[in-house]
């Protein structure tokens, strides 16, 4: 099982980046695919996730209408759109998928997702 994060880097303040989820070695369609972040000194959080039937969920505190989370089941990959970086979005963004979240589990919860990617540095300027 393999998940790979791409697309970080260093961008201003108001401007945008797109991060990639490239996934191998299960049943890609099968699964919820989430995005987390974690800043430093700070606890991993939610961001967004989207199920196996393409439903998106987003956790507004974070992403207030300024992220857009896709899939593709073709290249089993996942996609995070973020517009209007802040500088208080500078953090690694992980990718993690769960195949429990399709059963009821919350997704909001990281222990519910049992792959990880090793992350992907965004660093965003003022």
């Amino acid at each position: 099982v393999q998940l790979v994060e791409s697309g970080g880097g260093l961008v201003q303040a108001g401007g945008s980046l797109r991060l990639s989820c490239a996934a191998s070695g299960f049943t890609f369609d099968d699964y919820t695919i989430g995005w987390f972040r974690q800043a430093p000194g700070k606890e991993r959080e939610v961001v967004s996730c989207i199920t196996s039937t393409g439903t998106r969920y987003y956790a507004l505190s974070v992403v207030k209408g300024r992220f857009t989370i896709s899939r593709d089941n073709a290249t089993n990959t996942v996609y995070l759109q973020m517009n209007s970086l802040k500088p208080e979005d500078t953090a690694v963004y992980y990718c993690a998928a769960s195949g429990l979240v399709r059963y009821g589990s919350s997704w909001r919860q990281l222990r519910n997702y049992g792959y990880w990617g090793q992350g992907t540095q965004v660093t965003v300027s003022s």
